[in-house]
């Protein structure tokens, strides 16, 4: 489909969903138009008698109703506001350079330029229309705004939303490749037809949102409900014809941009691939431990090009990637790169964690070289203490002679010794298992997931019962996130408290806490007794340096004592690293 052909077939689909808002507003119009005839023909004694006069009025009545009703659906489509993605907006005095590369680029394609630039804290650039009523007066641009020849007002241009690890790991050549076929849609979108069927496909969804938003009245939820089932019905019908739109305008889009930098944009869509692995790894591996712990890391951005550099070092697929380091990276184009960070990490943090708007006493920044000592090292003696609090709780105390239960003194030997199967006996025996009778295939869903599951241990899996009940109430204790004290276009995801919207982990099963907390004992343990010191591996995340190399063997012997009850694999990794488990480690 060539560019031309996506644009007609766009704006035929546009016209196809304005037909359904025309025939919408028709046959809401429809008992009027028979009322208005009923009332003119007895006003001039044509359509008289006792028959005449009762359809007049049930006619009327239901005109009544009707347009009432067409009324209610239009002022929430009118008023509804249709959802903004929140990103951090960039003001062209703040990035000149990036609005000259983006206008450069609309000029190219020839198309208008957006109207505005903003970042999203994620892996995507779109255009994004912001001139619902709604949503106030819209902003154009001063090179944008203006009037035609013949008075009519220019629509502004959507604006242009990047990725800000984009920004970052990409290189100024490699980002105008990458934005090419997102600018080039910015033409389709200023045909009046698209806009408008946009606008109003939006408007329904904002109406389909707002009828089933909780906290209203009797009478508002029986008003509401009607418009919001008419809402849905003109939604599905225009389904179809908004989503073949919207393929038009991106294959018109992509292929217009075919003529800007089409060699160089084949290198550059393996940087987005390496740069979608890149930040999900460092979101879930090093933002996620300090966003739980009340701090937020407030250069993400910069993490990103850091964890993407050390997967070009261990991934042989990814080694030419790290001499691309060397060019100009597409941060340049923003006068301020640390601040707009910043901005777009605190961002993260309520998308992605659920934190609030400004910085507090329990949600503070903190930098990478303090990210070892004031996230790694306070995670490890959080759950560290958080294990012993468990433990005294089910009254548990530690079988060795001389050693110390006291709250002061917790020491690693008590969770061995309570872990372990048969404290003393050595590892846990395990009878083997009997041959099935039966082949696989026959289980039944409930009979795999038996077979499956870990094998029952009441030492272990009261902890972990322990361990999630507590975590319970700590988070049910921890106060919600302030409301925020501005209202923008930015500013409407956070009404709804429907924070975070992407979670980034499922939630953990009891005997994967159990593992973690017994874990950070271990760490605090080689930190306290064997001169470890917590780091960060900016592709796993907290991690154990010993002897400054880092020490990945130790999961799988906690896994062993966790699981099986056998401690023999971690004491003998203790003893080869000279840890102390029967010392009292420090605790927060």
């Amino acid at each position: 489909m060539g560019a031309e052909a996506g644009a007609q077939a766009a704006r035929s689909r546009a016209v196809a969903v304005l037909r359904i808002r025309g025939r919408a507003t028709a046959l809401a119009l429809l008992p009027a138009a028979a009322s208005v005839i009923l009332l003119a023909g007895g006003a001039t004694g044509h359509l008289t008698g006792g028959g005449w006069d009762a359809a007049r009025l049930v006619v009327t009545v239901l005109a009544v109703l009707v347009l009432l009703a067409a009324a209610a659906v239009a002022l929430v489509v009118a008023r509804a506001r249709p959802a903004l993605s929140p990103t951090v907006p960039i003001a062209e005095e703040t990035a000149p350079d990036l609005y000259r590369l983006v206008r450069d680029l609309a000029d190219r394609l020839d198309v208008p330029a957006p109207s505005a630039i903003a970042l999203t804290p994620d892996c995507d650039s779109w255009l994004e229309d912001r001139t619902h009523p709604a949503h106030g007066p819209p902003r154009p641009s001063a090179r944008d705004a203006g009037t035609t020849s013949d008075g009519a007002k220019t629509p502004v241009a959507p604006v242009l939303v990047i990725g800000s690890p984009f920004l970052w790991w990409m290189r100024v050549a490699e980002l105008r490749a990458v934005l090419a076929p997102v600018v080039a849609g910015t033409g389709p979108s200023a045909h009046p037809d698209i806009a408008a069927a946009r606008r109003f496909v939006r408007g329904l969804d904002a109406a389909v949102a707002v009828a089933a938003a909780p906290g209203r009245g009797p009478a508002a939820r029986f008003v509401l409900s009607g418009v919001g089932r008419i809402a849905r019905w003109m939604l599905q019908s225009c389904r179809v014809h908004a989503a073949e739109m919207e393929r038009g305008v991106a294959a018109a889009g992509a292929e217009r941009a075919q003529a800007v930098d089409y060699g160089l944009r084949i290198v550059a869509q393996e940087q987005v691939g390496l740069a979608y692995a890149g930040w999900d790894r460092l979101l879930t591996r090093v933002a996620l431990p300090a966003w739980r712990m009340g701090r937020w890391p407030s250069r993400l951005d910069v993490g990103v090009v850091a964890a993407l550099t050390e997967l070009s070092r261990r991934d042989r697929l990814a080694e030419g990637f790290a001499s691309r380091l060397g060019e100009r990276p597409a941060c340049d184009l923003l006068e301020e790169p640390g601040a707009v960070d910043e901005a777009a990490s605190l961002l993260a943090a309520r998308l992605f964690h659920g934190g609030p708007a400004e910085s507090g006493p329990d949600w503070a920044p903190v930098d990478w070289q303090e990210y070892p000592d004031e996230v790694v090292d306070r995670t490890w003696r959080t759950d560290a203490a958080r294990l012993h609090r468990v433990l005294d709780t089910l009254g548990v105390h530690s079988t060795r002679a001389g050693a110390s239960t006291a709250p002061e003194g917790p020491t690693l030997a008590r969770v061995l010794d309570h872990l372990a199967a048969d404290p003393g006996a050595g590892p846990a025996q395990t009878p083997p298992a009997p041959e099935p009778t039966v082949s696989p295939e026959t289980y039944t869903d409930a009979e795999l997931e038996a077979l499956l599951a870990p094998a029952p241990r009441p030492e272990a899996d009261s902890l972990s019962a322990g361990l999630s009940a507590e975590l319970e109430r700590e988070e049910k204790a921890r106060p919600p996130a302030p409301a925020p004290t501005s209202q923008g276009p930015d500013d409407a995801l956070w009404d709804e408290g429907a924070l975070p919207l992407f979670p980034l982990q499922p939630p953990r099963s009891g005997r994967e806490l159990l593992a973690d907390h017994v874990t950070a004992m271990v760490c605090c343990a080689a930190v306290d007794t064997a001169g470890a010191a917590p780091g960060l591996d900016w592709l796993d995340g907290p991690a154990l340096l010993v002897g400054g190399e880092r020490a990945g063997d130790l999961t799988p012997r906690v896994l062993s004592l966790v699981e099986d009850g056998d401690p023999e694999p971690l004491k003998g990794w203790l003893a080869r690293l000279g840890i102390r488990p029967e010392k009292p480690v420090r605790l927060v």
